[in-house]
């Protein structure tokens, strides 16, 4: 295998001019760099892309940093990334955080040091931990997705999230459940506190009032579900029924449910956000709010070349994709008051922006 050292000796220059030419850290001629890609190329030191990518001064990459790739969401949304960009020239670098700030960071700096040319972002810190500096210093478009962050003047794809918690409270609701416990997400990220809001908003709309003792952090994850859905549906007045704020924490719910020895629906309804290839899996078949992620994929690469291209304007730009509810066998019906009463307050529910799959 040659070394960098074959190839300074093929170019005449010093392993330094190799290296600062390869990796860009410092300035290096015209005529020199021609030397160094030349010997590159001989040698087989490097692909022949990265060669090319030097002297074109392009990379072709597209980073993309994840909360958990684990999550159904993140594994499907990475698969339409990856296969979109492809189809444009583009390779991806794919960071996955673990839900860790600090890690995020990291990955940041190593975009910068890969010289991706753009990133997606789906952010795991809180809004205030981001500097405006520091993230104009990575000198590269960036296009959030899933978790908003406001102060930062990037472009968005979100979920309109609180639509879809409403849809699967009102879902809830419609069966007679009035007791409605929530698996959330940390409240500092934008799904987590807009997911919640919905599901006030729906209470308040019932004229039900919020009981904070209800709610649960699973923290987006299925052990944090699993402990937090196990010790609220032990107690003596358990909710009826269960808002589970993702894909993720539902499989933590339901092996709750289990091990405790309740079904699902006699013993307590499930509605949650994200719909999955398992969701048809379950006994029962879930009752889900779909997030159109292949929209989500698509509309983030096509910001981010936008950018690329220099064809975007100046102004960010910020787009909201609709969830649809699609109907399973998760809930069963509730009686808490008389059907009369029942039936008049949900037929009284707003229908506005809301989207409905049966199946």
């Amino acid at each position: 295998m040659p070394t960098i050292r074959d190839v300074a000796t093929r170019a005449g220059v010093s392993t330094a001019t190799v290296s600062a030419t390869l990796n860009g850290t410092a300035f290096v001629s015209p005529e020199l760099k021609e030397r160094v890609i030349a010997a590159v190329r001989e040698l087989g030191y490097a692909p022949d892309a990265i060669a090319r990518s030097l002297k074109q001064g392009r990379t072709h990459l597209i980073g993309l940093i994840v909360g958990d790739i684990t999550n159904p969401y993140f594994t499907e949304l990475t698969q339409v990334i990856e296969a979109t960009a492809q189809t444009q020239g583009y390779s991806v670098l794919l960071c996955d955080t673990n839900q860790e700030f600090q890690k995020e960071r990291e990955y940041l700096q190593l975009m910068r040091t890969y010289r991706v040319e753009g990133l997606i972002l789906a952010a795991t810190g809180r809004p205030d931990d981001y500097d405006l500096a520091e993230m104009h210093g990575l000198r590269m478009p960036v296009v959030l997705v899933d978790r908003a962050l406001p102060l930062l003047p990037f472009d968005s794809v979100m979920l309109d999230n609180v639509l879809a918690a409403t849809q699967a409270m009102n879902h809830i609701l419609a069966f007679g459940h009035r007791r409605i416990g929530m698996i959330g997400g940390p409240r500092h990220l934008s799904v987590a506190s807009e997911r919640e809001e919905g599901y006030r908003l729906a209470l308040q709309q019932q004229g039900i009032e919020y009981d904070g003792r209800l709610v649960r952090d699973g923290n987006f994850r299925e052990e944090d579900a699993f402990t937090v859905s196990q010790e609220l549906l032990s107690r003596s007045d358990r909710p009826s029924a269960l808002f589970v704020a993702n894909n993720h924490m539902l499989i933590g719910v339901m092996r709750a449910i289990a091990d405790l020895g309740l079904q699902c629906p006699r013993d307590v309804s499930i509605v949650s956000i994200d719909d999955f290839r398992w969701a048809n899996a379950f006994t029962p078949r879930m009752t889900t709010v779909n997030q159109p992620i292949p929209e989500i994929g698509h509309a983030a690469i096509r910001l981010l070349l936008d950018r690329l291209a220099r064809k975007a304007t100046t102004d960010p730009v910020h787009l909201v994709m609709m969830p649809t509810l699609r109907v399973r066998d998760s809930c069963k019906q509730v009686v808490f008051e008389p059907a009369e009463r029942t039936t008049a307050t949900i037929a009284s529910m707003p229908a506005s922006r809301n989207a409905f799959d049966h199946e």
